[in-house]
């Protein structure tokens, strides 16, 4: 009987009852695939074709949400805001970018957990956020579900849901991809992306963009340099020129510390309190250059670029198996040495944002190519500023290749907690004597080492460098000790 009654109640509201067999979810509305329909009320309708069951949503009034700054993790309680890609008004979606923040570690672009309208922005840019404290104000619209189905025909799905919704893809695009569709009203579910894992590109934007508006973009104009044109009339006299008193309307200003600049004064400031231990030396690399040379076009044809890097990597490795203390860390105290299990190897780079230290990791298990593939990964997020935190920490041994700038020697600082970093020089031709005393030439590295000497003596780093510079000279040695 309670059935009955359920029937009717449903019957006297709907005129009709759908039995579901079961629900498949599509965007904001549920389709219902039916089993079988039994109608209520109306006797003489007929299935022309056949059809779905759609349940509908009402909307009641939105309600304001604070959108708080999440943990990032790491330690860290404040960030710098750098820049919004939404404003006060907009409509967000769920996943879609709200802003990009700077921690004194990393990049990090914060996305929205909520469908609604952004109604306030508590921070501008280059303002300090904190962690845990409201980032947006956003109107969520709140939906319950209607008692009542009704019979629709089948649903016609757009491409764009086809592609994003409804199979869960995932669009992919840089921030600066995404804020350039935006600001040119293109929904990036519409543009094919071309780019690895169908990622979309600026220039997919750019060539849609094309499309649409029938424009072909013009190349950028170059300038044409004018040479001057001189006068052959003879000058009689030449007046003394007087100098008038100039007057400089400049001003001084002061900036706040932030970002990688604030989290290098801290560590500098770790840094030297250490009591440091310089060696140097010179590295012949002209045999380790012809190898190269023999790998590159291999490495370019998988789509790697190979530098003298990953050899230097992997040399270091090989070195710190023997001499494990160069590869450990110790407490404020000094009192406990920790010997590390894995060689994270991190590699200075001098970036638009400043010094960051991203590192490789487990450098004892990969080969020099697998190097080399990691190697360009995060040379492109260091100049893209997109590096995350598990790629800049957890270092345990440095290299600084600062000879790619200039420079033959320097006086590297330690990285706390590490305790050793070695600091690369420029490769130079130079004149040198042979095993018959024959001028030859030669491609010299200098490199310079800087270690803790509270627990590394002068002779352990001396050996260690003896080491790596072998394998480097003789390269072909490495192929021993590879695994």
């Amino acid at each position: 009987m309670a059935a009955v009654r359920v029937l009717r109640s449903w019957s006297r509201s709907t005129r009709h009852l759908s039995c579901v067999h079961h629900i498949q979810m599509c965007s904001s509305v549920h389709v219902v695939k039916p089993k079988y329909t039994c109608l209520f009320g109306y006797s003489s309708f007929k299935f022309s074709h056949p059809h779905r069951l759609l349940r509908t949503t009402s909307t009641v009034n939105g309600q304001i949400l604070q959108f708080k700054l999440s943990d990032i993790g790491e330690g860290i309680t404040e960030v710098t805001i750098k820049e919004w890609y939404v404003k006060e008004g907009d409509t967000v979606s769920q996943f879609d970018s709200i802003c990009e923040v700077q921690s004194d570690k990393a990049s990090v672009t914060i996305t929205s957990r909520y469908d609604g309208i952004i109604r306030k922005l508590y921070y501008g840019v280059d303002q300090i956020a904190l962690v845990g404290k409201p980032l947006i104000d956003i109107e969520t619209e709140a939906l319950k579900d209607s008692e009542e189905d009704v019979v629709e025909t089948p649903a016609v799905f757009h491409d764009e849901h086809t592609h994003q919704e409804i199979k869960g893809h995932k669009t992919l695009a840089t921030p600066a991809v995404r804020r350039l569709a935006m600001e040119n009203n293109i929904k990036l579910s519409e543009v094919v992306g071309t780019g690895k894992d169908s990622r979309i590109l600026k220039e997919d934007i750019l060539n849609y963009l094309a499309k649409q508006t029938g424009a072909i973009l013009p190349p950028s104009p170059k300038s044409e340099i004018i040479p001057p044109v001189i006068k052959s009339e003879t000058i009689q006299s030449i007046p003394l020129p007087v100098l008038k008193p100039k007057v400089f309307t400049g001003k001084d200003r002061t900036e706040p510390i932030t970002g990688f600049e604030k989290a290098m004064v801290k560590t500098m400031c770790m840094a030297m309190k250490i009591p440091h231990f310089g060696y140097c030396d010179e590295v012949d690399l002209t045999q380790l250059i012809k190898l190269r040379e023999e790998l590159k076009p291999i490495a370019l044809a998988r789509g790697i670029k190979l530098s003298f890097m990953p050899f230097f990597l992997k040399a270091a490795s090989l070195g710190l198996l023997q001499f494990p203390i160069l590869n450990a860390s110790v407490d404020e105290n000094c009192q406990n040495i920790t010997y590390k299990a894995s060689h994270n190897i991190g590699i200075a780079m001098d970036t638009e944002q400043g010094l960051i230290v991203p590192n490789v990791k487990n450098v004892q298990l990969c080969s020099v190519f697998e190097i080399a593939i990691e190697l360009n990964r995060l040379q492109k997020l260091g100049s893209a500023n997109q590096l995350g935190t598990a790629d800049i920490t957890g270092g345990t041994f440095t290299l600084s290749n600062i000879g790619s700038i200039g420079g033959t020697y320097a006086k590297p600082l330690i990285l706390p907690p590490e305790v050793a970093i070695g600091a690369l020089g420029a490769i130079k031709a130079v004149p040198r004597f042979n095993e018959k005393d024959e001028v030859i030439k030669t491609q010299i590295m200098n490199v310079s080492w800087s270690a803790d000497h509270r627990i590394i003596d002068g002779a352990t780093m001396a050996r260690f460098s003896n080491l790596w510079k072998s394998y480097l000279e003789n390269p072909a040695s490495m192929l021993l000790e590879l695994k």
